[in-house]
């Protein structure tokens, strides 16, 4: 069954960066496939975090670094939607806003992308590599404390063009954002999940829109992938409760299958020194199931010394936390 009645055109707003735009083409292809008649027109907004780039993430702060001006517009009836990498969307939308459709999910582990081919094993002691998380920071000082991380800002395409200049020996990456972009084949290796765990949200799109905008809420209906949005629900339920988001060094990855969410999650020290990790399994049949296994597990790594691990990182970088995954 196709769309309904598409109307006046749906005016999508993304960032400006070449992955952001081939997020919000991939939403427009599925709006044009289940609706031949929609026309779609693209408006890029640029964000803060878009225009501060001498400043690591984890120290800019605030909540929707790369969303609020997105938000803003839509609140304003400029754009009917805007198109997010799923991890950048704070887990509180602003009054008015909802999170209208999760897309399925691209893979969402990390990459090593190296010039030479070496893996993560197989990296020299002092390699450098690049990376804005601190979620991997703590997880690659963890496995290699011999390895130096550096802070590397800017969109893939920038960070791949200082890894050929020589700035880095490494970078690690999303390879969801290679995989749309047609990069793989800078893959020197996929990280498996359980070495760095990915971030909340991490390979999902979501389609934000107007909680009262009905009309679109009827053209996205069809783009929601219910076990993407169950497992990720999950993750953003436990990164609520949590306090957490690029601040602090926290990863989650669920998946739903069947039924069943399997969930799991870590809260690592700033410097590589230790981490707190858990699991859940449980049956999850509607989204407040999913929340509400989120949450456990959230409680439980709190109650296993993960507040200290947070409390720390917090001091560390001068924040007292907030959601900004």
């Amino acid at each position: 069954m196709g769309l309904p009645d598409a109307g006046a055109p749906i005016r999508i707003g993304s960032r400006g960066s070449d992955l952001a735009l081939k997020q919000a083409a991939e939403v427009s292809d599925h709006l044009r496939i289940h609706g031949p008649g929609i026309v779609v027109e693209h408006v890029v907004i640029q964000t803060h975090g878009d225009r501060v780039l001498d400043v690591p993430l984890a120290r800019v702060g605030g909540k929707g670094l790369f969303t609020k001006e997105l938000d803003d517009a839509l609140l304003a009836g400029t754009i009917d939607l805007a198109v997010h990498s799923l991890k950048d969307v704070p887990t509180a939308c602003p009054a008015g806003l909802t999170v209208t459709v999760v897309l399925a999910r691209e893979d969402p582990r990390d990459v090593l992308v190296t010039a030479s081919g070496a893996t993560l094993e197989t990296l020299p002691p002092g390699a450098r590599i690049g990376t804005s998380s601190l979620r991997r920071r703590a997880q690659l000082l963890e496995r290699r404390p011999d390895i130096r991380v550096l802070d590397a800002r800017g969109n893939v395409t920038t960070r791949l063009a200082k890894l050929d200049r020589g700035e880095f020996d490494a970078l690690v990456l999303a390879r969801a954002g290679l995989v749309r972009l047609g990069l793989t084949d800078r893959i020197a290796q996929v990280i498996a999940p359980d070495v760095i765990v990915p971030a909340v949200g991490q390979g999902a799109l979501a389609a934000q829109s107007r909680a009262a905008d009905a009309r679109v809420s009827r053209l996205l209906c069809l783009l929601d992938h219910r076990p993407t949005r169950l497992a990720t629900l999950a993750e953003r339920a436990l990164l609520a409760r949590l306090g957490g988001g690029c601040q602090v060094p926290i990863g989650a990855f669920g998946t739903w299958r069947d039924g069943v969410l399997a969930l799991t999650a870590i809260v690592a020290d700033i410097d590589g020194r230790g981490s707190v990790r858990g699991r859940e399994r449980a049956s999850v049949d509607c989204e407040s199931d999913a929340a509400d296994a989120g949450t456990r597990l959230a409680d439980r790594l709190l109650g296993d010394g993960a507040r200290a691990l947070l409390d720390r990182a917090r001091a560390a970088l001068g924040t007292t936390g907030g959601d900004q995954p």
